[in-house]
């Protein structure tokens, strides 16, 4: 079919057309952002998933529905290695200053560019620009210690926001790349808005451990956010995710042809995507049939091979391979580290570094006391294919 009229989306975070099976988490994200622009009590949002499930796209979506709101939205993403200070100081700088030209917030704001340079200073941020006007304030957000700093200006952000008749809305991607320390000073800077009633919120997107190392940061953090799992989408969303954007492009596909693409890619969003968009570029339609779902498999998993699967084990080293492997060898896991050990005859102690870093690299995570799983969905699979 027309390769031009194609409707699926398979990008990274690339908003496919037909964003079915989340309208529980789209809504409460609405719901949070509308209770804290009106200053009543709302709890931050921290979405966890495997790779490729969609949670790019849904932090994404929730920032729309933000600014449709009147809240002022920030997003960045957390790169290995970068601190938080760096990350978020130019979204900070940036709402201040949008704050800054509303006259009831003028007053707030020009403290608050006081602080930002302090900030900017202590943690050795390179300013772009000048603020004219603006001279640093002796003891405001210039400890060098983030966990006291970031609230002092979170607050002074949520008072702006507040007599604006706005708020702010930050969306972290890859949250489990912060350190501790970063999200340790994060929550505490949320749960000051949280008690202070000011509408600053956050919705964080990471891998199924955030919660975890939430958790370990700060006891209190299990009650500040939501947690909604963002998995598989299950038969009758996978189903829609793929039948209505045909559809909706004047094409058909028949019942058999949607059974054997949701019953092999399970239901991840990401896969779907691919799958049905290989499909579409070979069939020769209007209907897509069981024989061109058949026929476009090994084409979307050799795509899927060289893409969304090698560009993750590209970024072990060898004894890294090594570990994945045996556990791809154990079959579907998750994985008892006993049986990991065994399989690879070594200790688990002598294992220890190589879990450490391959958990660091968000290639695998921890399901429970001495079991570990892939962060990516099918990936026992793909290591199966290459032998």
């Amino acid at each position: 079919m027309d390769p031009y009229r194609n409707p699926f989306a398979p990008g990274a975070g690339s908003r496919p057309p037909e964003l079915a099976g989340r309208t529980a988490i789209l809504e409460a994200g609405k719901i949070s952002c509308g209770r804290a622009v009106q200053g009543r009590s709302a709890r931050s949002i921290m979405l966890l998933g495997l790779r490729g499930t969609g949670k790019t796209v849904l932090l994404n979506e929730i920032g729309r529905q933000a600014e449709q709101q009147g809240l002022l939205v920030s997003k960045v993403e957390s790169p290995e290695g970068e601190s938080l200070a760096r990350l978020i100081y130019p979204e900070m700088r940036k709402v201040m200053r949008s704050l800054s030209g509303i006259e009831a917030a003028k007053q707030i704001t020009t403290r608050g560019l006081k602080g930002l340079q302090n900030f900017a200073s202590i943690f050795k941020i390179e300013i772009a620009g000048v603020e004219v006007g603006v001279e640093p304030e002796l003891g405001l957000a210039d400890t060098g210690d983030l966990q006291y700093d970031l609230p002092d200006l979170f607050t002074l952000i949520g008072k702006a926001a507040k007599a604006a008749e706005r708020g702010w809305l930050l969306l972290i991607d890859e949250v489990q790349y912060l350190s501790e320390a970063d999200l340790s000073a994060l929550i505490v800077a949320l749960h000051r808005m949280s008690q202070e009633g000011l509408p600053v919120l956050l919705v964080g997107a990471g891998l199924p451990q955030v919660a975890r190392l939430a958790g370990e940061a700060k006891s209190y953090a299990e009650r500040l956010f939501q947690y909604p799992a963002v998995g598989a989408l299950d038969p009758a969303s996978a189903r829609q995710a793929i039948e209505k954007p045909i559809v909706d492009e004047d094409a058909t596909i028949t019942a058999e042809a949607l059974k054997v693409i949701i019953e092999r890619t399970r239901g991840y969003p990401f896969f779907l995507q691919e799958w049905a968009s290989v499909i579409w570029n070979n069939a020769e339609g209007p209907e897509i049939n069981f024989e061109d779902a058949d026929r476009s498999y090994p084409e979307t998993l050799a795509s899927l091979d060289e893409g969304f699967f090698k560009v993750r084990i590209d970024r072990l080293t060898k004894a890294e391979v090594q570990f994945v492997k045996a556990m791809a060898q154990l079959g579907d896991g998750p994985y008892a580290m006993a049986d990991i050990a065994k399989k690879m005859n070594r200790t688990q102690k002598s294992l220890g570094p190589s879990r450490a870093n391959i958990i660091s690299k968000g290639m695998i995570y921890s399901t429970d006391h001495g079991y570990l799983d892939f962060t990516v969905p099918l990936f026992a699979e793909f290591m199966q294919r290459q032998g």
